[in-house]
Order: structure tokens, then C-alpha cells, then sequence
């Protein structure tokens, strides 16, 4: 018997029809990035200085921080930075200088605010006792193997280069929100990037790394240029591309530790991340839905019910689209630590949860980071509440 709801059927298959497209696309991008060849470089490597800030004494904290001063690289200065001395991560950073007495290793403990974003606030800090030209900004949470530091710099050897920065996958700690936490960045957040990155992209810039020479951060007007920004990795970025150099990502996949002590906290970090990229895309905001693929196809395979004619093809999408969808929730497990199947259960609360959180996000300009309460104007910039 016909329907009476052609329209509808017709919706729900455009739906399906876009929720597979992306979600092939993302398999590809990701399976394109998997076979990517880190090129080798003859020219010597140049002295780095590693600016570590740090804050608190995460889980695997010392393990992360070891793993920096087991680089396979002839010259490099690792300085810490926190705000004072009273800090538990110094402790860790007391056991490193112990452990590996050769390797050149600063502290700085320093309160001074030089804007809003307290993390540059304390790389400025840091700055000042920068010996070499080639810098190396990376978070506290990141794990790295030895030959990252010969990687990361490598592509600075062009001149046209002005910064250097990575993707990363997610490892949670033990706690179903950290879990829920690394399955937004694995399956969602990183291959966004690289199905941008794919398509000729090339302004995305993560404070998970980001290495350049100094006399590309005296061009930019310095650190300080970045120091109210909410995102200021990508404005870092931004303002390398303005002078007229590129920004390369390179093929180093770095490991980051994701840690969420509960729903809370789960819920303020991923309201604050979408937050940043509503500031930085507030035109094509509204479309980050048709990237959720999983529920939009679920959507579509409702809509395209009320019209008999189009439900072979609105099937045949609709398991395109969950075979991508699960393709790429198994991927960068194939690799990682933890069981293959650990969370496979938690698919459908990931991507509920998702849309909940992009939702949420057009309602409020306030985000929680570091403890401390900020507004977000439309430029982008942090900051105190009154």
C-alpha cells in the first residue's frame, strides 16, 4: 500500500545519504592518515627547549613526564612551569631531575598573569629561560616515544614552515566518564580534523604540541598575543598563517592520558571544547550535527519509514552508515591499551551524549577551565565573570 508521506521518506533519505557520506569519509581520512610515511631529514637537528606547564598531579603524570626526558635527540632543555611552589606536580618534577641528571631541566615557579588564559600565562613565564631557538610546547597529559622530538621538529628545517603541531589519540583512565571522554576525541573530535585535513585544510593547530622557532613567535608579536584567547593554540596558528608561513601536522600521533573524575567534570570539559569551536566556526555551527552519523541515520531510517518505496535504499544507507560508525569506534583500538571490546557497550550513551553537549553549547558563553569561571566574547577572547 503507497504512502501518504513521500516528503518525509524523501528527508530521512537525504538524512541517511549524509550520515553515510560522512561517516565513510571519516573511515577514509583516518585510514588515509594511518598510511602516511614520516620523512626523513639529512640536515642536523637544531637544539630545542620543551615547555612543559603543569598543574596538579594528574594521573600518569610522572610516567608522561619521563617520557620526554627519553627523547633519541642530541640537544634539547626541558623547563617545568607552574604557578607556585606549592604545587604537587614539583614533587614529580624533583623526582625527574633525580632520575636523569644529564638532561638539561629548569623550573619555573612563577604567579604572574599576563592575561586571561593562565596556561600562556605560564609559558610566557617560562619563556624567559628558553636557551635554544627551537620550541617545543606540549601538554602535561601527552606520552610520547623517543624519536618524537626528531619528528615533530623535523618540518622546521623549511623556512616557509612556521608551525609544527600533531593529532592524538585518547587513553582514559579506569572511570566510565574518562572512557566516554577519549571515545568524543577518538571517534569524533580527531577524525573531524583529519577529514578537514583530508579535503586541504590546514589551519588546525592542538596545544597538544606546538613546536616553531623563536624568531616565528618575535614575528607574531609573542605568546602574549594569545594570552586571552580561550583557543589559543588556534590563534597561535592563525597568526603564523597571517605572516605568510605554514602550519604542517605532523604525522606523530601523540598518546594523551584522558582522565574525568565524574560526569561532571565530563560534561564541563566537552561543554568548554564545543564551546571553542562554535567561537571558531559560528557560522557552520549548526551543520556539526550532520558529523553525529549514527543517530542522524537513526533519524533518517525513522523519517524514511513513512514512504514504502525508499526503504531498501534507506537500509542499505543505514548499515553503511553503522559499519563506518563502528569501524571507526575499533580502529584506533587495534593499537591501543585496552581490550578491543572494553567499550563497545557505551556507543549509544557516546553519541547521545554528544548531541546533548552540542546542543547545551548554544545556550551559554561561560566555560569552566583550571577551576575558574570565564565568558567567552565572539572574538574568542576569556574573560572573569562580574
Amino acid at each position: 500500500m503507497p504512502s501518504n508521506h513521500p516528503l518525509l521518506g524523501i528527508i530521512g533519505l537525504a538524512s541517511l545519504a549524509i550520515a553515510a557520506s560522512y561517516a565513510v569519509l571519516a573511515l577514509v581520512a583516518v585510514l588515509v592518515w594511518n598510511l602516511r610515511r614520516v620523512k626523513k631529514h639529512s640536515l642536523p637537528p637544531p637544539p630545542v627547549t620543551i615547555l612543559k606547564p603543569l598543574c596538579g598531579a594528574e594521573p600518569g603524570l610522572y610516567h608522561n613526564l619521563r617520557s620526554f626526558c627519553q627523547q633519541d635527540y642530541p640537544e634539547f632543555q626541558i623547563i617545568f612551569g607552574v604557578r607556585d611552589l606549592a604545587d604537587p606536580a614539583l614533587s614529580v618534577v624533583e623526582r625527574l631531575v633525580a632520575e636523569f641528571p644529564l638532561i638539561s631541566i629548569d623550573v619555573v615557579a612563577n604567579p604572574e598573569q599576563h592575561g586571561s588564559n593562565r596556561k600562556v600565562s605560564s609559558l610566557i613565564n617560562m619563556l624567559a629561560r628558553a636557551r635554544h631557538d627551537v620550541l617545543a610546547m606540549a601538554d602535561s597529559d601527552v606520552f610520547v616515544e623517543p624519536d618524537y622530538l626528531a619528528t615533530v621538529t623535523a618540518p622546521l628545517m623549511d623556512r616557509n614552515v612556521g608551525l609544527v603541531t600533531c593529532i592524538y589519540r585518547d587513553a582514559p583512565t579506569e572511570r566510565i566518564w574518562s572512557r566516554l571522554g577519549a571515545m568524543y576525541i577518538n571517534e569524533w573530535y580527531m577524525p573531524s580534523v583529519l577529514v578537514a585535513w583530508l579535503f586541504g585544510h590546514r589551519a588546525y593547530a592542538s596545544g597538544q604540541t606546538l613546536c616553531l622557532r623563536r624568531d616565528t613567535l618575535v614575528l607574531i608579536g609573542g605568546l602574549g598575543a594569545t594570552a586571552n584567547h580561550l583557543a589559543d593554540d588556534y590563534q597561535l596558528g592563525e597568526l603564523v598563517r597571517g605572516c605568510g608561513q605554514r602550519i604542517v601536522l605532523s604525522p606523530y600521533m601523540l598518546k594523551a592520558e584522558h582522565h574525568e573524575p565524574n560526569a561532571g567534570s565530563l560534561v564541563r570539559h566537552e561543554l568548554r571544547w564545543m564551546r571553542t569551536i562554535r567561537m571558531l566556526r559560528p557560522r557552520s555551527f549548526c551543520f556539526i550535527f550532520f558529523t553525529f552519523s549514527l543517530p542522524l541515520a537513526i533519524l533518517g531510517l525513522a523519517l524514511s519509514a513513512a514512504d514504502r518505496p525508499v526503504a531498501t535504499a534507506a537500509w542499505g544507507l543505514f548499515l553503511a552508515t553503522l559499519i563506518a560508525r563502528l569501524a571507526l569506534h575499533f580502529l584506533h583500538r587495534l593499537r591501543g591499551d585496552r581490550p578491543v571490546l572494553a567499550d563497545f557497550w557505551l556507543l549509544p550513551a557516546r553519541d547521545l551524549l554528544i548531541i546533548w553537549v552540542w546542543s547545551q553549547s548554544f545556550f551559554t558563553t561561560r566555560i569552566t577551565w583550571s577551576g575558574g569561571e570565564f565568558d567567552v566574547a565572539a572574538d574568542g577572547t576569556m574573560r572573569t565573570p562580574t
